[in-house]
């Protein structure tokens, strides 16, 4: 099966742009190329930062545009969403317990089982697991009988982007790296937050860091340097899951990039 994976869309009131970019524009793309994608698409992972400032208004307009998705939608909080509005705005979105304030659930897809966490500290950048939602994550993973898939905002890897790797996962991530540790069938973690497509070792598994699916995080590895956006092509990932639950992910650009030309038509 394919799951689609985007981040990050950071949709603004009256769908304002950021910067030089049409976010909003950039979100209706993503749901196009993913509606068309062959073969199906099955299941489209939403890894936060659904609003840049968390408000209703931001989740409404962005909801009217995921609403065209054509299958279902997993969604999580990222540092610049708001629990209760974005809650109020997704109605299938549920806490860990009934009278718990955290957006995690799991639920099972196809082959695998999906673990959602919620790694929102609202007011800040960083990310944090606290003890009550690492408590939730080792009692999943401990009754999860087929290969897991973590879906979380912030990655729990440094990255190179000194700016960026100071809001990652910051409270909770040696006793999260333990839990992950503890565990041989979690087949990747998936998170979004930097912007950039990249992938990391990481406890035992793989740690696959969604592209934004509007602006990217200018690519700057020299230490100090101040974090800025830049008008790269958006992308999303697919993560093809096997029978077996294995997985294998593809960065896929959003816009047309012209038609496929075979190799045959090429070298005869």
């Amino acid at each position: 099966m394919l799951i689609a994976q985007i981040s990050d869309p950071h949709i603004r009131e009256n769908r304002a742009p950021i910067g030089p970019v049409d976010t909003a524009l950039c979100l209706e793309r993503a749901v196009d190329a993913i509606n068309a994608f062959t073969p199906r698409i099955e299941v489209v992972l939403l890894s936060g930062d659904i609003g840049n400032d968390g408000t209703p208004g931001e989740y409404a307009i962005a909801r009217s545009i995921l609403d065209r998705l054509m299958m279902p939608l997993y969604v999580i909080p990222g540092n610049h969403d708001r629990r209760k509005p974005l809650a109020a705005s997704f109605a299938g979105l549920s806490t860990m317990y009934a009278d718990s304030p955290y957006l995690q659930y799991s639920a099972d897809i196809g082959p695998i089982r999906l673990l959602a966490l919620d790694t929102l500290v609202e007011g800040r950048s960083e990310g944090a697991l606290c003890n009550d939602r690492l408590d939730w994550l080792a009692l999943e993973l401990a009754g999860a009988e087929r290969p897991v898939m973590v879906m979380m905002h912030h990655p729990p890897i440094r990255c190179g982007i000194v700016g960026m790797d100071r809001i990652r996962l910051i409270e909770g991530e040696k006793r999260f790296a333990n839990v992950i540790a503890g565990h041989a069938n979690i087949e990747c973690i998936v998170t979004g937050h930097v912007h950039r497509s990249i992938v990391s070792r990481f406890a035992g598994t793989i740690v696959q860091v969604c592209p934004g699916i509007a602006h990217q995080v200018d690519l700057d590895l020299t230490p100090d340097a101040p974090v800025a956006i830049r008008a790269e092509p958006p992308a999303f990932l697919i993560h093809n899951v096997g029978e077996d639950g294995s997985v294998v992910t593809h960065r896929q650009p959003v816009d047309d990039c012209g038609r496929a030309i075979t190799f045959e038509a090429i070298f005869g």
